[in-house]
């Protein structure tokens, strides 16, 4: 407030009022001269701390040679009040150990008050009490003086002070204190850190395809089908896939044939094979699958060199890196045949355990597999039915309306299963919805499970600074992404570094550096009561009163909490009179 306060005034006051104070007589010469402020005027909430600057300043010839003063700094607010360092001085021929002021020259002191942040100071004042004491007469010790109208305690007010309760003691001596700050600017703790926070990612597919095969084998240079080919290549347990498949209303069955001829031989008259041999196994196949009512598709892709190089990769062929090298070189199929085959002291194998594999028709089950419904897994959740860990964690996700349903989808998981995941997404949901106690214990639990997880890393941090534990924050700083250290920057109240934030962060953190342009600007399009109240309070910045209590009215009609909230703001003092 910068308030200019004649404390020589008061005391000379007090001086009239009670003879036996008869050292300060002389202090009210110079009454207009004493100063006393305080900056900031409106104090400011830091990570975690409340701090201001107390400067006084005593004019020449004001101090008392006898007199000694004693100076308190007491931040006040609902429920109670915690009081700073005291400051003592005294006139040059008082034999203390103060800090002397000397009656000619004068003094000043600035003072650094700094109070850790509990949540009864949103509304607080900052206050200066002041406590007089004479050689002789009725201020022998310490005397309680009124700051606001220079009086002394009368002996109703003395009994109080004395022997009275703690409430009333505490509430007399707020009436003799001056007031030189008042108020709290919160803003600073609207930092949503749950919103930063990255949820750890599901598996959950709503549709999942299963696989099966059997290969059909044939002869070198033939496409028909024999006894012991249809033996080996175990249709019966083909068929008894199909079957199960049948039987699940929620699988959707593609049947299909590959036709594939070995890389040796002509390209054309391997084309053809390949053709031949996929049009027999599907041939094949249909009468198999006949009562089915499924069709059998068919295709052919003649020479297989990729199935070659798999074969060779896998295999303990000599020189099979030589191998490996033919392919890598040369595209053409029979620029590739004719070099392999002149690696004689290899082809001898590869005829014997590498190309009869590739003399095949391959048959193919690809079995879409229907998941549980968004409705059925919300049922299942309400009904206690037993769902994945994938299931849980994409309800969660996906289908859950807002942090309160995410935490009750959550919570349920993880007695079931014990996954760093489910505990990491319960800790995002626990931070938005306030409970940080809870979001710490969770994000704890998940890092016990997996300590080496990005997002769960960068989740600690932020939830650390959303318990206000800085210090403890910064352990994870190292490996977090910008946003991260951005909203690390904000909570230590290095607002110019925190250019990261997006959104209503970024808001908040342009009001503190009272860029209102770039504040209204990050949160144009955010149409939540939060945001709102934002915009009430960067109109009352601009001193536009009627925007910010029509924003206010739209914030306190989106969610009415924040009506209790406005009352004790600061930065709307004028706004709800």
């Amino acid at each position: 407030m910068k308030q200019m306060m004649k404390l020589c005034a008061v005391l000379a006051v007090v001086a009239m009022a009670c003879t036996g104070c008869n050292c300060f007589s002389g202090m009210s010469k110079a009454q207009d001269e004493v100063k006393v402020s305080a900056t900031p005027e409106v104090l400011v909430l830091n990570n975690g701390k409340i701090a201001a600057e107390v400067r006084v300043s005593f004019p020449a010839g004001y101090f008392n040679t006898k007199a000694v003063l004693r100076v308190t700094p007491v931040l006040v607010f609902e429920g109670g009040e915690v009081a700073g360092t005291t400051k003592y001085f005294q006139g040059s021929k008082v034999k203390d150990n103060y800090t002397v002021v000397d009656k000619n020259a004068g003094g000043s002191y600035t003072q650094r008050v700094e109070f850790p942040y509990d949540e009864r100071m949103d509304r607080c004042e900052l206050q200066l009490r002041a406590e007089i004491k004479c050689p002789k007469g009725a201020c022998k010790e310490f005397t309680l003086v009124n700051l606001n109208d220079g009086s002394v305690p009368t002996k109703a007010q003395q009994e109080i002070l004395d022997g009275g309760s703690k409430s009333a003691k505490e509430q007399l001596c707020r009436e003799f204190g001056l007031t030189i700050a008042y108020g709290l600017n919160t803003l600073q703790k609207q930092i949503k850190y749950g919103e930063i926070m990255e949820p750890m990612a599901n598996n959950y597919k709503k549709v999942t395809t299963v696989v099966t095969k059997t290969d059909m084998r044939y002869a070198i240079n033939s496409s028909a089908v024999t006894k012991k080919n249809r033996e080996d290549a175990n249709l019966d347990i083909f068929r008894m896939t199909v079957d199960n498949n049948l039987n699940n209303d929620r699988a959707s069955q593609n049947i299909s044939v590959k036709g594939y001829a070995s890389p040796d031989g002509p390209e054309k008259f391997n084309d053809k094979l390949s053709k031949a041999r996929s049009e027999s196994s599907k041939k094949l196949v249909a009468k198999l699958l006949s009562d089915t009512g499924l069709d059998v598709d068919a295709a052919a892709y003649g020479e297989d060199w990729d199935g070659f190089k798999q074969l060779v990769e896998q295999s303990d062929i000599r020189d099979k890196n030589l191998i490996l090298q033919v392919l890598s070189l040369y595209n053409s199929p029979v620029e590739r045949e004719k070099e392999i085959k002149n690696l004689s002291s290899v082809f001898e194998e590869l005829k014997s355990d590498v190309l009869p594999e590739l003399r095949r028709a391959q048959i193919i089950n690809s079995t879409d597999i229907q998941g549980n419904t968004d409705a059925e897994i919300l049922e299942a959740v309400r009904n206690g039915r037993e769902l994945t860990v994938e299931e849980y964690l994409y309800a969660a996700e996906e289908l859950a309306k807002d942090p309160e349903q995410q935490v009750k989808i959550l919570t349920i998981a993880v007695t079931k299963y014990n996954d760093a995941r489910l505990y990491n997404n319960l800790g995002v949901a626990l931070t938005k919805m306030g409970a940080n106690d809870l979001a710490m214990k969770a994000f704890e639990k998940a890092a016990s499970l997996d300590a080496s997880s990005a997002e769960l890393n960068k989740n600690l941090l932020l939830a650390n600074l959303a318990s206000g534990k800085t210090a403890e924050a910064k352990k994870y700083a190292a490996s977090v992404d910008a946003e991260a250290k951005a909203a690390l920057a904000a909570a230590e109240g290095n607002y110019n570094a925190a250019a990261g934030l997006q959104g209503y962060n970024a808001a908040v953190v342009a009001v503190m550096n009272n860029d209102l342009t770039t504040a209204k600007r990050a949160i144009a399009q955010d149409k939540s009561a939060d945001a709102d109240y934002l915009r009430a309070v960067i109109a009352a910045k601009q001193g536009d009163l009627a925007a910010a209590k029509a924003e206010l009215k739209s914030a306190t009609q989106k969610n009415p909490e924040l009506a209790a909230k406005a009352k004790k703001d600061v930065l709307l003092r004028e706004v709800v009179k």
